[in-house]
């Protein structure tokens, strides 16, 4: 060794391990108090069968102000999830609660995800979630597990049939058929004649023209003498205008008065369809009932 040279330390590796022992003890001491703020899981039912419900909770200790959010349980082919896991507050922190259900009988080991714990200042801490133990119970009795063989069941129908009640079905069939063949056929109900409606007299000329109505007296009128044509002479039928039924009449029958029907007809159209008139409605009105009746008695 030179002279004026300090030598190294040799406690570097003495310092190592008692700085590694502190750091597993605070590891361990975090985990204890961890849970020590957790208490077990309480199962409810105790002994659960095959397809319960099963509600697992757990009460979290916190500080004040602290909240608490529960992880979520993945489910495997024996136990299932039936639904998101609740939090609800305790007087002494929260309580943490599971619903499940087990499909396979036994006793069950159930690992449950971790807790966060999250801080008012936005801190957060993990908790461990620990282990539920469950006692499953089937819901088939022991004697249907072991099954005994047993015979095999007599045939349902003997091999001889009667054909007594086929023939007794479809006789009975074809007699409610004809039956109901008759019953549908019945005869129609007679209806009684509607009673006589006694009909009221025409209106006379003179209360329409009382009424102010010229033109409802020209038009009763000639549609009368129209009439009276077309019955006596078919050809001559009311569809026709005026000028046509009166050019039939001409050429086909000349014993008929033409020219008095013509003057009449044209008066009584120039009353009906004119604004203003100075023809006597009640005489034409007359006159033209008087060639009805001659034409067809």
């Amino acid at each position: 060794m030179s002279a004026g040279r300090t030598p190294a330390p040799r406690l570097a590796p003495r310092r190592v391990a008692r700085g590694a022992v502190l750091s597993v003890v605070g590891i361990v001491g975090c985990w204890r108090g961890a849970a020590a703020q957790m208490g077990p899981w309480a199962v409810s039912p105790p002994n659960p069968t095959v397809g319960d419900t099963v509600w697992l909770g757990r009460q979290v200790t916190v500080p004040a102000g602290w909240r608490v959010r529960a992880g979520k349980f993945e489910a495997t082919d024996e136990i299932g999830s039936l639904g998101d896991p609740a939090v609800l507050r305790a007087p002494n922190g929260w309580v943490i609660r599971y619903s499940v259900a087990v499909w396979v009988p036994g006793t069950r080991t159930i690992t449950l995800p971790p807790v966060w714990r999250l801080a008012p200042d936005g801190r957060t801490d993990s908790l461990p979630g620990g282990t539920a133990r469950l006692d499953v119970r089937s819901v088939i009795p022991d004697s249907v597990t072991r099954p005994e063989p047993r015979s095999a069941i007599a045939p349902l129908r003997p091999e001889r049939r009667n054909p007594a009640a086929l023939l007794v079905m479809i006789a009975a069939s074809a007699v409610l058929l004809v039956g109901a063949i008759v019953w549908r056929r019945r005869p129609s109900r007679v209806v009684p004649p509607a009673p006589p409606v006694p009909v009221e007299g025409e209106v006379p000329d003179a209360r329409w023209l009382a009424a102010g109505e010229p033109k409802a007296v020209a038009a009763r009128a000639v549609g009368s003498l129209r009439i009276a044509i077309a019955r006596a002479h078919p050809r001559a039928s009311t569809a026709l205008s005026t000028a046509e039924c009166l050019a039939i009449l001409e050429h086909e029958v000349p014993a008929i008065p033409l020219r008095q029907v013509a003057d009449v007809l044209t008066q009584l159209e120039r009353v009906a369809f004119a604004s203003a008139h100075g023809a006597d409605v009640a005489v034409l009105a007359e006159r033209a009932r008087a060639l009805a009746r001659e034409v067809a008695p």
